[in-house]
């Protein structure tokens, strides 16, 4: 009888229990052991915040599994309260304390190792830090959620520090058990993958249910005064709280990964396309690893449970598998829900492009998700990116979307576009599902295609809200919005001439231009897209503003616009 394949798993959850579940498949003769340091080995980590808020009423909810249930179902030998401490690749060992008292580590031997350490999110070294201890919080793990959630029932106040996935989520638990809640920002708006023009809306809506966001700060330490809890932040200001939850995004948790295991400068290890490392028989999978973006090539970490379930299962397959696939890149697809709004993205977003060097034209839409003239439509604020010239001509780069209905199904239907390799025109020719209560008969995921072909194919040029300041100082900007919208606020210096008294008016618009170009704008871009046909036509240079007047509002603020006639 052959000997049996021993292998080693260090860290559960998505991606160590995703591989070693499929690996039992595989091999039922296998001596799988997974080493995990905490008390939990798979739970939902992304249901914590709905625990902490109370739509996730029992804390069994979040257990995916137990060792118990694991080792019942497909004998795996799976340890909690393991704590890994170093890992010998040329002799194929790993040291492990095997309790939290225990004083020695003992060795294991592998033929396989697969490693899964996930983010470490602990508390920075802080001033004050360690006085304050007992008022800090992260939420990573089920007791984490668990404490959370007991301290929310009692206090009164509490502040988030970071505004990412965690954050956000974290301030909306809070908020709904109705805390007083700051949330603290070190750059200019939350959710910082988003663009601009997007973010905006997550910031009103965070602050229309009560939260206060502290922008452009961080802490810079912390201290307790008369009974309460006091953030100093990094613009001069505190905040008096009861209780803080630091979520400032983590660093790779690989301290134990020797130097025959290659890590980036930042500590992700580096696989390959099947998820080896650079030792022999190590492999890697989850939040710690490399994966190359598929848009811009960059080396990145992709901190999704989705990705990371699903390489699980590829790691097992390239490992004891005679056919298997490498593992794909990671679009890095993703939605987050903000009280009433979903943000969803997908692909890669203007930073990550414009860092690559890769050209490309952005195109903003303001669509319903379903048929307007059903009752309760809502908008769906969606930016796209997509390549112009060149072999990628018509390329599909990413997607990001805002709003209070169907964001998910948009968004996933573009990421399966992406994937596949679909250009513009093949998304405009989508045959989609459509009825009323549903969606539009041009739903705003074929509308990306229909602009973008009008781009490509020069029946539209666009100008973006970003170039607003060089637009202004050049050209003239034509207001093509009935008259009493013009003047519930508009851009200082704008010719109002409602689209639909154009051809009629085109006399005073050229005088108006005097050589310059003319640069039109309406709400949300339809009906300057029919003036900037008249005017292309009447030989002028025309642009049409991507997103009209919404966009413009939501990128810069209401502060830009004037209610003066001109």
């Amino acid at each position: 009888m052959p000997s049996r394949k021993r292998i080693l798993v260090v860290g559960g959850v998505a991606g160590g229990m995703s591989f070693a579940a499929r690996a039992r498949r595989l091999d039922n003769n296998a001596d799988i052991i997974v080493f995990e340091k905490g008390d939990e080995v798979s739970y939902a980590n992304c249901g914590l915040p709905y625990f902490v808020s109370g739509e996730i009423e029992n804390q069994s909810s979040l257990l995916v599994q137990t060792p118990a249930s694991l080792k019942a179902a497909l004998d795996l030998d799976v340890r909690t309260g393991h704590l890994v401490t170093g890992i010998d690749t040329e002799r194929r060992i790993v040291r492990v304390f095997e309790s939290p008292d225990a004083t020695e580590p003992t060795e294991f031997e592998y033929d396989e190792l697969v490693l899964s350490p996930g983010m470490f999110s602990g508390i920075a070294d802080y001033p004050g830090v360690t006085e304050v201890r007992s008022r800090l919080s992260t939420l990573r793990t089920v007791p984490d959620a668990i404490q959370l959630e007991s301290i929310a029932q009692s206090a009164s106040s509490a502040v988030v520090l970071g505004g990412g996935y965690i954050g956000v989520e974290a301030a909306e638990a809070l908020r709904s058990r109705g805390l007083e809640v700051h949330l603290v920002q070190r750059s200019a708006h939350v959710l910082t993958h988003l663009e601009t023009e997007l973010a905006s809306y997550i910031t009103t809506e965070l602050e229309a249910n009560g939260v206060v966001i502290h922008a452009n700060a961080q802490p810079t330490g912390f201290s307790e005064r008369d009974g309460q809890l006091i953030v100093a932040l990094s613009n001069d200001s505190e905040i008096v709280t009861d209780h803080a939850v630091i979520a400032l995004g983590g660093v790779p948790a690989t301290q134990i990964a020797p130097e025959s295991i290659a890590k980036t400068d930042r500590g992700l290890i580096i696989v390959d396309e099947n998820g080896r490392t650079s030792a022999p028989n190590v492999w890697a999978v989850g939040d710690a690893v490399t994966h190359v973006d598929p848009i811009t090539g960059a080396l990145r970490s992709v901190a999704l449970a989705g990705p990371a379930n699903r390489d699980g299962r590829y790691i097992a397959d390239a490992m004891l598998s005679t056919s298997f696939r490498p593992r794909p890149a990671a679009l890095g697809t993703s939605i987050v829900r903000v009280f009433g709004l979903a943000a969803g993205a997908t692909g890669a977003n203007s930073r990550e492009l414009i860092a690559a060097g890769i050209p490309f034209e952005t195109l903003h839409l303001h669509a319903n998700s379903h048929a307007g003239y059903f009752p309760g439509s809502e908008a769906i604020h969606l930016v796209a990116y997509f390549a112009t010239d060149g072999d990628e001509r018509g390329r599909i780069y990413g997607a990001q979307a805002v709003g209070r209905d169907g964001i998910d199904k948009r968004i996933d239907v573009i990421a399966t576009a992406i994937r596949g390799g679909m250009t513009i025109d093949q998304l405009a020719d989508l045959d989609l599902s459509y009825a009323p209560p549903f969606g539009s008969a041009k739903d705003a995921v074929q509308m990306v295609g229909f602009v973008a072909q009008n781009v490509l194919d020069g029946t539209t040029t666009l100008w973006q809200a970003r170039d607003l300041e060089k637009v202004m100082a050049e050209s003239l900007i034509l207001d093509v919005r009935r008259a009493d919208e013009f003047a519930t606020g508009h851009l200082p210096g704008a010719l109002n001439v409602p689209h639909t008294e154009l051809r009629e008016c085109l006399d005073e618009v050229i005088a108006a231009a005097n050589g310059r170009p003319v640069r039109a704008h309406c709400a949300a871009g339809i009906r300057s897209y029919l003036a900037h046909r008249v005017l292309v036509a009447a030989g002028l240079d025309s642009a049409t503003l991507s997103g009209g007047m919404q966009t413009l509002i939501a990128y810069h603020g209401k502060d830009i616009l004037t209610h003066e006639d001109n």
